[in-house]
């Protein structure tokens, strides 16, 4: 009993320790994150390499509008683990909830600009629960995630000129 209760005790203490707010960034610096600029004013080609890279990750392309140079894409993983479920159950019987599928949805602007082509891209993730419902749903804004996305999509346009 004083296991349990000393148990207790430390979880609460440590759901009252405060964190700091982790800085956000202003739309501007999202902006920034998300977008590149291609030496090529062949937008068609970029649109390419684009969709190119979206399905080399896995990403299923939903729309595609060449005349206004946009892409949405989604890719679905299952994130379920037996012990959320079983865990679940215990606890909260027939109305348990636990994730159970990991969305990332991707939408593609591209278009001319001077002598480039401009490409924004975002990345929004959503949790489902078992149920289908979202249980939590954000913007991805880690420069890395972007960084390395537009290296394949620079990546691919080299090789899409090469014609390898």
């Amino acid at each position: 009993m004083k296991i349990v209760l000393l148990g207790l005790v430390a979880l609460l203490a440590t759901g009252c320790i405060h964190k700091p707010p982790t800085p956000t960034a202003t739309p501007m610096q999202v902006r920034a994150i998300q977008s590149r600029e291609f030496s090529t004013t062949d937008d068609r080609m970029v649109m390419k390499a684009v969709l190119n890279v979206l399905q080399d990750e896995g990403f299923i392309a939903k729309n595609a509008v060449t005349d206004l140079g946009l892409i949405s894409a989604m890719k679905e993983t299952d994130v379920s683990k037996r012990s959320d479920q079983i865990w679940g159950s215990i606890f909260a019987g027939p109305d348990a909830r636990w994730p159970m599928m990991d969305v990332i949805e991707a939408t593609a602007n591209i278009s001319p600009f001077g002598k480039s082509t401009r490409v924004r891209i975002s990345f929004h993730q959503r949790v489902l629960d078992n149920r289908g419902a979202t249980m939590s749903t954000f913007e991805i804004t880690d420069a890395l995630i972007y960084r390395d996305f537009f290296a394949k999509v620079d990546k691919g346009l080299f090789i899409e000129k090469q014609r390898i």
